[in-house]
């Protein structure tokens, strides 16, 4: 036989789609729950190989999009109760996004880049790859969840360029190195010194950010309580809720919380509407002798529509403190372009109804022995944008609160990956980050992105204190904002500009040779 089977399979154009689907999806093993934080600095090495080898550049684009679209599916593939099978034209959508990251990949890396197209390598690609991340952050477009530099919240060197420059610089460093693992693979040996050139300065550039990038200082500790009520069922089970987490709040008297935070619609009424709810909260209040922060899902009393909102509610009732929810969660919590896409209802677990949006964000002060302590609240799906608690920490919030609620995805990788989105916000701006919720996972970060005590896991059904150390100072990523998007823009300009110079000064072919004139004429 002339060709082996195997060969022939190699030698498909499905053999190669599929093999960028699946290489396009590793990287979804560096996030919670396998939590193969390491991986993220190979994951991408597959996916890159394949695009460089492709025989064209229309391949390569079609590399990029296949992987695009299987990384899309295996980071949220916890959606699929809720999409069900609309999640692939969704993410056959997004994949498109990385079509360009394809395309530089192939132009960047083919046969035996010279050192100074593998140095551009280093710079260019994670540029691409940021600005596919970037626009695909836009929140109808299912806002900045899967981040790859997210997958880095655990390890400490990795949240001290967050505190520089946010999650887009540890993105940045992390494609880059594995740039530099295709150039050792690849490349000859110029290439090869080139990439070991690059892992030194990324080494370099993170020792002087651990070495010199300003710390939050830490000046006071204040005791915050998490009430975790757990799944709850039934027809009833807006009120069951709001009774079992009545129950454990009222199991923290005499532990002296500060503040007691309640997950995302852990109350089901308007509290103008339901002063007896009200009037059972205040009470809660008054018994354990601190503020609540509940989260009310609920028609609104003076208003048309459906909000979620963070109240503050004290021992003499609500505050006046209310933040309502700015960010919705496409077909969780709103369907976009309801008039077209009205059908998906029909299936799965879309909104019904679409909430409302709020206008502004809210800074909510304690009173009593914290006062001056400026709490700034974020709803569920907000805490996955760095400049939602990058503003509230600019206009003086001193802690952040995330309350949130996952129990339709509560045997997934959601929880966990939800949770850990709070270690990188805390590092990114210098302040303690509270991430609550009903079912789990709930946890608390410190101002330098450390977590603090035992997390609640999705098993667990109690209510919990965290001591949490409150700091002064600003980081530089608070200070100077989203400056590694600007420069990969910068960077993708550059090649465009480069590139349109090339193909202007490309001289015209040659036009033939008139025919010889012989002695006829």
């Amino acid at each position: 036989m002339r060709w082996w089977p195997w060969r022939r399979f190699a030698a498909s154009p499905w053999w190669r789609a599929g093999a960028a689907f699946a290489a396009g999806a590793l990287p979804a093993l560096a996030f919670p729950a396998p939590g193969l934080w390491w991986f993220a600095f190979v994951a991408l090495v597959p996916w890159m190989l394949l695009a460089r080898s492709a025989p064209t550049a229309r391949r390569a684009a079609l590399d990029g999009w296949l992987g695009g679209a299987g990384f899309i599916v295996a980071v949220h593939h916890w959606l699929l109760p809720s999409l069900h099978v609309f999640l692939l034209p969704l993410a056959g959508l997004l994949g498109a996004l990385w079509i360009p990251w394809g395309v530089l990949v192939r132009r960047m890396l083919a046969g035996r880049p010279p050192p100074a197209r593998a140095a551009c390598s280093l710079v260019v690609l994670p540029s691409a790859w940021l600005l596919s991340e970037l626009v695909r952050s836009w929140e109808g477009l299912g806002g900045p969840w899967g981040l790859l530099g997210a997958s880095q919240w655990q390890v400490p060197t990795a949240l001290r360029l967050a505190s520089v420059g946010g999650v887009w610089l540890v993105s940045l460093l992390v494609v880059a190195l594995n740039c530099g693992w295709v150039l050792l693979v690849c490349g000859g040996r110029p290439a090869r010194a080139v990439a070991v050139g690059g892992a030194t300065a990324c080494a370099v550039l993170t020792g002087a950010v651990w070495a010199w990038a300003p710390r939050p200082e830490p000046y006071e500790e204040i005791r915050v309580a998490l009430v975790q009520p757990g799944v709850v069922g039934g027809a009833d089970g807006v009120e069951r809720r709001f009774a079992e987490g009545e129950r454990l709040t009222l199991g923290l008297a005499g532990q002296r919380p500060d503040l007691v935070v309640w997950g995302e619609s852990s109350v089901g009424a308007d509290l103008a509407a339901r002063p007896d709810l009200a009037r059972r909260l205040a009470a809660l209040s008054a018994r354990v002798g601190a503020p609540l922060l509940v989260n009310v899902d609920a028609r609104a009393a003076d208003r048309p529509g459906i909000y979620k909102s963070s109240v503050l509610v004290g021992p003499a009732g609500p505050t006046g403190d209310r933040y309502d929810k700015m960010r919705l969660v496409p077909f969780g919590e709103y369907v976009p372009a309801r008039a077209v896409l009205g059908w998906v209802t029909s299936f799965g677990k879309a909104a019904g109804e679409d909430r409302r949006r709020g206008t502004e964000q809210v800074l909510m002060e304690l009173r009593g022995p914290l006062a001056g302590v400026r709490v700034g609240p974020l709803v569920c799906f907000e805490s996955a944008f760095p400049d939602m608690s990058r503003r509230l920490v600019r206009e003086g919030a001193g802690l952040l609160v995330a309350q949130s609620a996952t129990s339709s995805f509560q045997d997934s990788w959601a929880p966990a990956q939800h949770a850990s989105l709070a270690a990188l916000r805390a590092a990114e701006t210098g302040r303690p980050f509270v991430h609550a919720t009903l079912t789990g996972v709930s946890v608390v970060h410190g101002p330098s992105g450390e977590r603090l005590g035992a997390p609640l896991g999705t098993g667990d059904r109690t209510a919990a204190v965290y001591g949490v150390p409150l700091a002064r100072g600003t980081t530089l990523y608070v200070r100077l904002g989203d400056w590694p998007v600007w420069g990969a823009l910068l960077v993708l300009a550059g090649v465009c500009a480069a590139e349109g110079a090339r193909a202007f000064r490309k001289p015209a072919p040659a036009l033939p040779a008139p025919p010889a004139r012989t002695a006829r004429g």
